[in-house]
């Protein structure tokens, strides 16, 4: 193993001892003697959180202790084995009926205060009044610990934000006529994996106004003319960063300069807004508000558009989504996207969005890519 590597495994391990006391200590204040924990391949951060491991296939539960203590149920045989190498200070189970072996485990323990994260993923077995225990629900409890970050985890999602800032660098770089969107992706996956950075959620968009949004990459070719979108989000000792950015391919028209110019300046009033004790919602409300202001407030709404933002962490998508109906206060210590990425009907799907800290004195802006409609050569 490198001296980069055994750096990085102690940071993991550090940032790992530090989230089960703050969790323990959660638990103890709140009563609770056990919590289960649910992960799986698409949503593994309140796993994670708790038992330190990234889940990549089929399911896993944890069962924390209010002393700390962690044992992981996996249904899994590769992920098992997996665990015992990556998760030393946790007990790995092997449990092809996961719920049954967590549902005898917790038997033992029915007359405690018992609680699950998030409770409505759970299986149905485990939610069963019938059971000889109670899961009251633990989510929100996680959930506090999820949004607010230690000063270890903000460290890891600045080092995320810069290699998101390198990973676009190259991205400017793969993007040419005839290629095809996945040979682009390719291109920035294994630009990240030499640089150590095995995870990342990656989307992309590609066309002009008959393009609605973005998704996973396709066969689709780049043509001359194109817009050609991305929200790029690698991770680092489990924690994510995302960057959204719009190209052009060739010169961008006046059309498409006009449309970004609305963009940029919606991004701007979304970043200004953020401080501790604004809600969610008064983000959202704030880069809406530009869009109102242009005629383009349909494009605000559900039907083009998902979230205006959301946090980040140990899940490249998590709470709190920056919507005009979210009331969560933001508080010191989160870790944000503002992304107001939606359609504009003179130019198409575009996305503009900057990963964000909130600080006492407002968003500290951790992307340093130019806000700017980039063009590469056609």
């Amino acid at each position: 193993m490198t001296a980069a590597a055994r750096q990085e495994q102690k940071v993991q391990q550090t940032l790992a001892e530090e989230r089960r006391r703050r969790l323990a200590a959660a638990m103890r204040e709140a009563g609770i003697g056990h919590l289960v924990l649910y992960g799986n391949a698409w949503q593994g951060d309140y796993l994670r959180y708790g038992a330190d491991f990234g889940i990549l296939e089929g399911h896993g539960i944890a069962l924390i202790a209010a002393d700390g203590a962690a044992e992981l149920y996996l249904d899994s045989a590769v992920e098992a084995e997996r665990a015992e190498l990556e998760a030393p200070f946790v007990r790995v189970h092997f449990a092809p009926d996961i719920a049954r072996a967590v549902g005898a485990r917790l038997d033992r323990v029915a007359k405690e205060r018992l609680a699950a994260a998030p409770r409505r993923f759970l299986p149905r077995f485990l939610a069963d009044p019938a059971r000889s225990f109670t899961l009251s629900d633990g989510t929100a409890l996680v959930d506090k610990l999820l949004m607010h970050k230690s000063e270890g985890e903000i460290a890891a999602v600045r080092r995320a934000a810069q290699i998101a800032d390198e990973a676009y660098g190259e991205f400017l770089k793969a993007v040419r006529p005839g290629r095809r969107q996945f040979e682009i992706v390719a291109d920035i996956e294994a630009h990240l994996r030499l640089r150590g950075c095995p995870d990342n959620f990656m989307i992309i968009g590609s066309g002009g106004k008959d393009v609605l949004g973005m998704t996973p990459p396709s066969e689709r070719q780049i043509a001359a003319g194109d817009l050609v979108t991305t929200e790029l989000t690698p991770a680092v000792e489990g924690y994510f960063a995302q960057i959204c950015r719009t190209l052009v391919v060739g010169k961008a028209s006046e059309a498409q300069r006009r449309a970004f110019a609305v963009f940029v300046e919606a991004l701007e009033a979304g970043i200004a807004a953020v401080r501790p004790g604004v809600r969610a919602a008064d983000v959202a409300r704030a880069e809406n508000d530009v869009f109102r202001k242009h005629g383009l407030g349909e494009y605000t709404t559900s039907q083009w558009t998902r979230v205006r933002g959301h946090g980040m962490g140990l899940f490249a998508d998590s709470k709190p989504h920056i919507l005009e109906d979210v009331n969560t206060v933001l508080e010191e210590g989160m870790t944000l996207i503002v992304h107001p990425n939606t359609y504009h009907p003179e130019a198409g799907y575009i996305v503009l969005g900057d990963a964000v800290v909130v600080t006492e004195r407002g968003a500290e802006v951790l992307c340093k890519t130019p806000r700017q409609l980039f063009e590469v050569a056609a």
